[in-house]
């Protein structure tokens, strides 16, 4: 899965947890949860999300990594690239 593809995915369950949410407005180097103003039980589901959907095991201790959509996105492909 390339970079375009992990960000759409991960666009999407952004979606489904915020549907207010605009893809054209989302910066990817601004924090996610500022932008579209998720709390912490929101950004919980999204990264359980993010796990059930790519089948990527995000450890509690590396939540502080994610903080912006580019960060999101490059780990995930790290993450998805060492499988293979």
């Amino acid at each position: 899965m390339n970079e375009t593809e992990i960000k759409t995915r991960v666009i999407a369950i952004i979606k489904s947890i915020a549907p207010e949410v605009e893809e054209g407005e989302l910066r990817a180097d601004r924090p996610l949860r500022d932008q579209i103003d998720l709390d912490s039980m929101d950004w919980l589901n999204v990264l359980v999300a993010v796990n059930e959907k790519l089948h990527v095991d995000i450890p509690e201790a590396d939540y502080g990594k994610l903080v912006t959509l580019d960060n999101l996105v490059a780990y995930l492909r790290a993450k998805l690239a060492s499988r293979v």
